[in-house]
């Protein structure tokens, strides 16, 4: 079986990328398609690099039934050939993943994740709540499932996967 491997990237990787990857692995896993993907989150900076998800965004994700356990990475060249898709949280991330893949990366593998999310047709960045409230968390995560539902709904459209 041919794993589909998602990469999820934001700045710090411990706020909205680890929030992203929780919410696509409780949904495949609520379809039993866990052995489909391989999935993982990181940053495009090395600020968080080791450290945990931000405690705000672990405790949104609680309140929706979802662990995260995950540790703060930086995204690598490997990651950028390696990964069949990278979504990226912000037109920033996208800029720097897009500007640093080596030169054979196919870049039409990199997409907004927002711009997956059925009830947006503007603005595909996903807001970075670290200087924000619980609630900002709240919503990015509320945010990533909406794009993630529609990642999926892509992804069974594109013939990669059925349910």
């Amino acid at each position: 079986m041919i794993k589909l491997k998602i990469l999820f990237v934001c700045t710090g990787n411990i706020c909205r990328s680890p929030l992203a990857e929780a919410a696509l692995i409780d949904y495949i896993k609520n379809y039993n398609l866990r052995a489909n993907f391989e999935i993982d989150s990181c940053g495009t900076s090395a600020y968080h690099v080791e450290s945990q998800p931000d405690e705000r965004a672990i405790d949104a994700a609680l309140k929706q039934g979802i662990s995260i356990n995950h540790k703060a990475r930086q995204i690598t060249h490997e990651d950028m050939a390696y990964y069949d898709y990278i979504l990226v949280m912000d037109h920033l991330n996208y800029e720097d993943v897009i500007s640093n893949m080596e030169k054979t990366v196919a870049r039409n593998k990199v997409f907004l994740l927002r711009s997956f999310d059925p009830t947006v047709t503007v603005d595909y960045n996903v807001p970075d709540p670290y200087y924000g409230t619980q609630e900002d968390f709240d919503d990015v995560l509320t945010i990533c499932r909406n794009s993630v539902d529609g990642f999926i709904n892509y992804l069974i459209s594109e013939n990669q996967i059925s349910i």
